[in-house]
């Protein structure tokens, strides 16, 4: 006996890389017309380190962001749960939830469920 399941939204397989590290800000961007069309992300101050997440093994998700003359850093901290292919992660009240499109030692790539924006993230 087997059973077989097919669904767009499934990735190749679940990787067994670790998530928990720290992931440069680096690509944002969607689907249009069913290719990804990817920009260098337009969050990323000029001038200063690229903003970044990191995801700890204490579950604590934390985001990073470089702004303004001085590239001041502002550290705003939350959870994160991976379930399977999932990544949610929840700051304050607000939760959100992306499937893992690629996980690599060099690369993170999710896609917000809600929004369908995709955001790359390099070691």
């Amino acid at each position: 006996m087997f059973a077989t399941s097919c669904s767009s939204d499934d990735n190749e397989g679940e990787t067994i890389v670790p998530i928990q590290g720290k992931f440069n800000l680096s690509q944002t961007g969607t689907i249009v017309n069913g290719q990804e069309v990817l920009v260098d992300a337009p969050q990323n101050a000029s001038g200063c380190n690229r903003d970044y997440l990191e995801l700890r093994l204490s579950n604590t998700a934390v985001i990073g962001d470089y702004d303004g003359a001085n590239c001041a850093l502002t550290e705003t901290t939350g959870t994160y749960v991976r379930s399977h292919n999932d990544l949610t992660i929840t700051v304050g009240n607000v939760s959100s939830t992306s499937d893992i499109m690629n996980l690599t030692n060099k690369e993170l790539k999710i896609k917000d469920k809600a929004t369908g924006i995709i955001t790359v993230y390099t070691r």
